[in-house]
């Protein structure tokens, strides 16, 4: 029963954003490819929520092992949703993006979502590196957790900021569970940390 719960509401905290920016008056007024490319971002937003969740272990009856990898299916998800998110504002208005790219947007929305891009880049790279980059356990832990609290704090930030197809009590409600969660992990690696150590352990 716990883990049936468990999932019904993750189905609800993921499909209930998606569902109501469905029902938005203002895609009446978007292309398709502007339409897909909200999506893609609102998408990424809910992967936010499960990637914290997936490392804590939350998600019963998945294991260690298998959360490890539907953690890393779902980073990979992520990352394509993101470039999705940006190819399809490219092709819409390309101005926009380069001066958001440049830092030079007027939108303050433009520099959170730039930074929340780059995170995604660069924990994308470091758990594709992770073997190359010989980090000790705990010390490559912090850092893919560091960049996750970027990643969740500018994304919530961009996402406040845009008052586009998300619905507000929806998209409240997945910044708040995003936050969490994140913060959750945060605070377990914390704890983990000193409890090994400052050097970690291989």
């Amino acid at each position: 029963m716990r883990t049936a719960l468990i999932w019904i509401a993750l189905a609800l905290a993921l499909g209930a954003p998606l569902v109501a920016a469905g029902f938005s008056p203002q895609l009446q007024w978007r292309s398709g490819i502007y339409i897909a490319s909200g999506f893609a971002g609102i998408l990424a937003m809910c992967l936010l929520l499960i990637q914290p969740l997936l490392a804590a272990g939350d998600l019963p009856p998945l294991g260690p092992s298998r959360s490890r990898k539907v953690h890393r299916a779902v980073g990979a998800l992520l990352l394509l949703a993101v470039l999705g998110h940006i190819v399809g504002l490219w092709l819409t208005s390309p101005p926009d993006v380069v001066d958001a790219l440049l830092l030079s947007s007027p939108t303050p929305f433009s520099l959170w979502g730039v930074i929340a891009m780059w995170a995604v880049f660069g924990a994308a790279l470091m758990a594709s590196l992770r073997r190359r980059l010989r980090f000790r356990p705990m010390t490559w832990r912090r850092l893919h957790v560091g960049l996750a609290v970027i990643i969740a704090t500018t994304t919530v930030a961009h996402a406040a900021l845009i008052d586009g197809t998300m619905e507000l009590t929806t998209k409240v409600a997945l910044s708040v569970l995003v936050l969490a969660a994140t913060t959750r992990v945060a605070y377990l690696t914390w704890r983990m940390g000193r409890k090994r150590g400052p050097s970690g352990s291989r």
